[in-house]
């Protein structure tokens, strides 16, 4: 049987991505808020921060929509504080069609995201030959890889471009809405499929193209940890300096 390695590398890549996204999302908007000292102004400077990955997020739906022939309304860009307390960065109208669709609209934001960061984190940014030097245990070479990334033409456009985008990316709960029904739907037909004698036929056909498209999904979100990671530290550090010299206690978490 074939190995779905791509589904554990996703999914060990998947809880810590989620963590350091709402992490360095609550850093961020806690150093605007010790800044500003108001919470509109604060707000403000925080989807100012993210605006291109919010674009490309409503966009992936607008566009996905519109290929899959559903009727679209008001695209709305400006971030808002929903009832119970949530930040919702914007929207788009759609109607409500089947949950098929429905579905890989929700989804679009996620596969139009991933792959701008595959691409920017590959080939623009180089990603790869920093994970090849790690992979191959070669710590003397550390510093020269990390001197090669942030001295590339455009590395901290292309930087920021990678990290709103990944930061941005995940599905919303108003995008996952119609999943469930989706799942079970290929859970049944999976099921019934194995039931009837195919599994060897699925094994051999299906299942590795699966594990790649896991695997590349995997990639993605591994470059997403790296951004988040390179900048949750000195965001930390920068809340907590700002904290003591301005004598205001704004906490995260």
């Amino acid at each position: 049987m074939t190995d779905l390695d791509g589904l554990w590398w996703l999914l060990a890549a998947l809880l810590p991505l989620l963590f350091l996204q709402r992490r360095l999302h609550q850093e961020t908007m806690a150093v605007f808020l010790i800044l500003t000292r108001n919470q509109g102004m604060a707000l403000i400077l925080f989807s100012l921060l993210f605006f291109p990955g919010v674009v490309l997020h409503e966009l992936s739906h607008w566009i996905t929509a519109k290929l899959l022939g559903v009727q679209t309304g008001k695209i709305w860009l400006i971030p808002e504080r929903l009832p119970e307390g949530n930040l919702r960065m914007g929207y788009v109208e759609a109607e409500r069609v089947d949950f098929v669709r429905e579905s890989l609209i929700g989804f679009a934001p996620l596969l139009f995201g991933g792959l701008f960061v595959a691409f920017a984190g590959l080939y623009q940014l180089k990603f790869h030959l920093l994970w090849k030097t790690l992979m191959n245990v070669e710590l003397a070479a550390l510093p020269d890889s990390f001197a090669a990334l942030y001295t590339q033409s455009d590395f901290w456009l292309w930087f920021y471009l990678t990290f709103v985008v990944s930061a941005t990316m995940m599905p919303s709960a108003s995008d996952r809405q119609s999943w469930m029904p989706l799942i079970l739907f290929v859970v049944t037909v999976f099921g019934v499929a194995l039931l009837v004698g195919a599994g060897p036929w699925l094994t051999e056909n299906f299942a590795p193209g699966l594990n790649n498209i896991l695997r590349a999904a995997a990639v993605v979100f591994g470059i997403s940890i790296i951004v988040h990671l390179v900048l949750l530290f000195p965001m930390f550090l920068i809340r907590r300096g700002l904290n003591r010299l301005m004598g205001l206690t704004v906490v995260t978490g």
